[in-house]
């Protein structure tokens, strides 16, 4: 199947409307796809050819956006990486990937200054852009990497289409719409964020870095966020409308219940989910003026998606969205079954009303005197707690039980009371589950993408567990 070029379909729809606005810079649909054009036949010009991949090492900016779409326009492979990634890293990513072309934001040894390639790249009329293969890869994005090495996922042209697709028919987003560019583009969250703007001729709002997160989401419609910024939000606004118009989705892992209901308290037009790099954002999602009992799961199945649980609790998924396979040199792994199933590694299952409720991944599983502890349940509980920013559980060595849970904490304050902590969870779950120490949040493992490296955590813990130091609590 051919698919159009869904910004060239814009602009001709819609030339004059706004597509991209960045700080004091707005850019319509007909100025974006002239300078994707450019930027992709100044691409070209160095080399860059159909399957080759180009690298970006960016923040969010208009630049990221649109060497992204040019890439992609060029018949390459648009490969986005963290700017936080050490500049080793970086280097290695690119000799993995084979990469033809690498732009930077920051001094890198083998990269291109981007708003030089930018500056330098023609402006003159777009060529027509011809349609997309189905099957055409189009980026490259590396998974969070919070279980072990962080693994290169291909998406090709119709992942990012049907992924967009789907969620237009949950979550419809029209021209003026304006949503946060609130998830960097290094994430696959966003990069769905630009194909459903695409989709639909609506605004790619770049944040200005001067605003707070309240200003920043006052100016839209809509916005994308894990559960981290949304505690933010509301710790920030602690009065008065600091929300998008119209809806904001929330992904990244669990949410806590009291979290939720928070944000309804205060009228936030908030929408759960769940999704993963391997499908292109978005499986399940809850729809507009969702109930609070909804909003405790992570909706229903969305188009152009299949999900099931195997016997063992094991989320399964397939569909139009599902990405090509994990780029190892020069060949691409498969790692799905005969009928096309992916094993996501999470735990769930679906309830009465056909909502997927999420329990936490199999890998983070913990043993502990022959129970089975997922971290996750632990986590929601604990981020519940009142001036609690963030909590990561995981297992640590134990003599008489084999593994038992211990967490790290973030607060406001900065300061952990360890006995509230724990009342809180023996309050809802059983003994076994109740962390033996609760540690304070380490600076230094924060970790490079929105979900924290728990094998870091895991090691810092076992490290303290030898040698406790003064402030464990």
């Amino acid at each position: 199947m051919d698919i159009p070029c869904l910004l060239s379909t814009a602009a001709l729809r819609a030339p004059l409307e706004t597509a991209l606005s960045s700080p004091g810079v707005e850019t319509s649909y007909g100025e974006l796809d002239r300078f994707v054009s450019g930027m992709a036949r100044r691409m070209a010009e160095k080399g860059v050819g159909r399957g080759d991949r180009v690298v970006l090492v960016m923040d969010r900016s208009a630049e990221a956006v649109i060497l992204l779409l040019a890439a992609i326009r060029a018949g390459a492979v648009a490969c986005p990486m963290s700017m936080r990634l050490p500049e080793a890293t970086v280097a290695e990513r690119c000799r993995g990937l084979g990469a033809a072309l690498t732009v930077g934001d920051r001094p890198l040894e083998t990269a291109v200054a981007a708003r030089a390639l930018i500056e330098r790249g023609p402006r003159e009329d777009p060529d027509a852009a011809p349609p997309f293969s189905e099957d055409a890869p189009a980026t490259i994005v590396f998974t969070s990497g919070s279980s072990g090495a962080a693994r290169p996922a291909l998406h090709t042209y119709g992942n990012h289409y049907f992924s967009a697709l789907g969620a237009q028919g949950n979550m419809p987003l029209a021209c003026g719409d304006r949503w946060l560019l609130s998830l960097p583009l290094w994430h696959v969250g966003g990069i769905a964020i630009l194909f459903r703007c695409l989709l639909a001729a609506a605004t790619v709002v770049v944040p200005d870095p001067v605003d707070s997160l309240v200003e920043s989401v006052r100016k839209v419609t809509h916005a994308s966020m894990v559960s981290t910024q949304l505690r933010r939000l509301l710790r920030e606004a602690e009065s008065g409308e600091a929300h998008p118009e119209k809806a904001l989705l929330l992904g990244g892992g669990s949410v806590s219940p009291v979290l939720i209901d928070e944000a309804v308290r205060r009228g936030i037009p908030v929408h759960t989910s769940y999704g993963l790099t391997e499908m292109a954002s978005q499986v399940t999602a809850t729809p507009p003026g969702a109930a609070s009992e909804a909003l405790r799961t992570s909706g229903r199945v969305l188009p152009w998606r299949e999900l099931r649980c195997d016997e063992g609790g094991q989320i399964m998924v397939r569909g139009r969205t599902r990405f090509a396979g994990y780029v190892e040199g020069d060949r691409l792994a498969r790692p799905f079954d005969e009928e096309g199933w992916f094993a996501t590694g999470d735990i769930g299952w679906m309830n009465a009303s056909g909502r997927l409720v999420v329990r936490g991944r199999m890998d983070h599983m913990l043993v502990s005197g022959g129970e089975n502890i997922l971290p996750e349940e632990i986590e929601v509980v604990l981020a519940g707690v009142e001036g609690v920013e963030r909590v990561v559980v995981v297992g640590v060595a134990d003599e008489e039980y084999g593994q038992r849970p211990v967490a790290f904490v973030e607060t406001a304050t900065g300061k952990i009371d360890a006995s509230r902590l724990r009342a809180a969870a023996e309050a809802v779950l059983p003994r076994f589950m109740t962390p033996d120490a609760f540690y304070p949040w380490p600076a230094d493992l924060s970790g490079e993408g929105l979900k924290p490296d728990r094998s870091l955590f895991r090691r810092r813990a076992e490290a303290m567990r030898t040698n406790p130091s003064p402030r464990r609590a």
